[in-house]
């Protein structure tokens, strides 16, 4: 059947450096970066500033090994002449941002490691000692590797060395902190310590500390701080700022907070961009207050600010959630009057919206024109029209669509094989289950603990009883761990028949 994203300062007092030591780095383990010495060997024809050049190319295209970079660091401690600090920054600054590839699996913990080498033997090495933008990059490694302890450990080390600090390290502790989840510290620093550092707080200081807060589930705080910023002398609130805030408040279910904090906004001369718009009206769809979205797209336009594709797509996920299908319909012809082109995502909402109120016969033709318009329908699709035509009995429809969806190469998935299981056992055409578990076995894939609820299901309610514990008793040996539904069906089914007394074997 089936064919399948500065001040100036001057040298800090030393009650200030050992007040920010103790607070920032007493839990960090500072011994880490212990020094150590021992005699260097020379050589005069290695030429460390074009090593260090085809390393980093090396980094960028994915093919430097940690092995490699050991060997690199083995001939600077060796060599005669002196490695500028932009050469070693360069490269470790490579290594933090490369990602993961075959030949090296963690750049910013190998960076960290690199850095330490040179930290316990530069003395009487020829190495040009670390400026305070290779402790930054050093400390942002250890962000993105989730070890802030050593980030902040370095900070600590920095601080030792009588490196002036400047906005960058400032706002790099700061993120230390807040990966820390010292987010409260971090808040310390920027409202009353950012002096100690030489610099004053900025609008990136402010930004990261308020995603933080936001992230925490503590909006309010991130809200008083954003007040705290409104009435400084170094920085105002931006649009990102406040979006920052707003989406903390949509994120806590506080819709009120947050459309009053965007009223607000508005209020104070700070422009809205696409990008807040979006993030409010996909809030407001996934928080079920569709009036409010509608509003805000409609101010959207009022202010000049055109609607884009995500914007729709999240008004039509939005009402077709709530089966509203007219209004999604009517939103999607709004995006196409506007020339744009609705993507996969919003077709396949339409016809999600379409099919749960039994108008798969649409459904289908939105498929079709979908095909027609260059936009190649995926599994989603596809599962979403079965699912449709299993709702409204068109076994039929299901056998040709899914044809049609093998012969285009699309491999059906569980979700596709449980649809046709699922409407198949409703029926209590228990043949066609078993064909279609033979089917999805075939296809390499392992009936799922879906799959198997609904087999049992079905057979306890025909009193087929020893056939739903065959099943129980293969799901069990398949490693498949049943679900409360599994456990009630077949005590039902046992209770249903008079045999109390197998039914207390599910209860125990």
């Amino acid at each position: 059947m089936f064919r399948m994203r500065l001040r100036n300062s001057s040298t800090m007092p030393m009650s200030r450096i050992g007040l920010l030591l103790r607070r920032l780095s007493s839990s960090s383990s500072s011994s880490y970066f212990s020094t150590s010495t021992s005699p260097p060997s020379r050589s005069r024809s290695w030429s460390p500033r074009d090593a260090f050049a085809a390393a980093t190319e090396r980094v960028r295209a994915g093919t430097l090994s940690p092995e490699d970079a050991h060997h690199l660091f083995d001939q600077l401690l060796r060599q005669d002449t002196p490695v500028h600090e932009r050469s070693l920054g360069g490269f470790l600054a490579a290594l933090a941002r490369a990602p993961d590839s075959a030949a090296c699996r963690d750049g910013p913990a190998l960076a960290i490691a690199l850095f330490n080498r040179v930290c316990r033997e530069e003395a009487g090495r020829p190495v040009v000692p670390p400026t305070v933008y290779t402790y930054a990059i050093l400390m942002n490694c250890c962000c993105r590797v989730r070890r802030p302890d050593l980030g902040l450990a370095l900070f600590g080390r920095l601080l030792r060395t009588g490196l002036k600090t400047n906005e960058i390290v400032a706002s790099t502790v700061l993120k230390c902190l807040c990966c820390a989840k010292r987010t409260d510290e971090a808040v310390n620093v920027l409202i009353h310590r950012m002096s100690d550092l030489g610099c004053v707080p900025n609008e990136f200081s402010y930004k990261t500390v308020l995603k933080s807060l936001c992230e925490d589930s503590r909006s309010q705080r991130a809200l008083d701080l954003l007040r705290v910023m409104a009435k400084g002398d170094g920085c105002s609130p931006c649009v990102v700022s406040y979006s920052t805030v707003i989406y903390g408040f949509f994120k806590e279910g506080k819709v009120g907070k947050a459309c009053n904090l965007f009223h607000e906004m508005t209020q104070q001369g700070v422009v809205s961009d696409v990008v807040t718009y979006n993030s409010i009206i996909d809030a407001l769809c996934k928080a079920r207050a569709m009036d409010k979205a509608e509003l805000f797209l409609r101010q959207m336009v009022d202010d000049d600010i055109r609607p884009n594709g995500v914007t729709y797509n999240a008004m039509i996920h939005g009402y077709s959630t709530l089966g509203q299908w007219k209004k999604a319909t009517q939103m999607f012809r709004e995006m196409t009057s506007r020339g744009l082109v609705p993507d996969t995502v919003t077709w396949n909402s339409c016809m999600a919206s379409l099919c749960k109120h039994g108008r798969s016969r649409e459904a289908a033709e939105l498929l079709y024109s979908m095909a027609a318009k260059g936009h190649k329908p995926n599994v989603v699709s596809y599962s979403t029209l079965l699912h449709g035509y299993a709702n409204e009995g068109c076994f039929a429809d299901m056998v040709n669509l899914f044809n049609s969806m093998v012969g285009k190469g699309i491999v059906p998935d569980h979700h596709v094989f449980n649809i046709f299981i699922n409407a198949y056992a409703k029926c209590g055409m228990m043949d066609e289950v078993m064909h279609m578990l033979t089917e999805m076995r075939e296809q390499g894939m392992s009936p799922d603990v879906c799959t198997y609820v609904t087999i049992i299901a079905a057979l306890c309610r025909m009193g087929r009883l020893a056939d739903a514990v065959d099943n129980f008793n293969q799901m069990i040996g398949k490693g498949v761990q049943p679900s409360k539904v599994v456990y009630r069906s077949l005590i039902q089914g046992f209770c249903t028949h008079g045999d109390l007394v197998k039914a207390k074997e599910f209860i125990f």
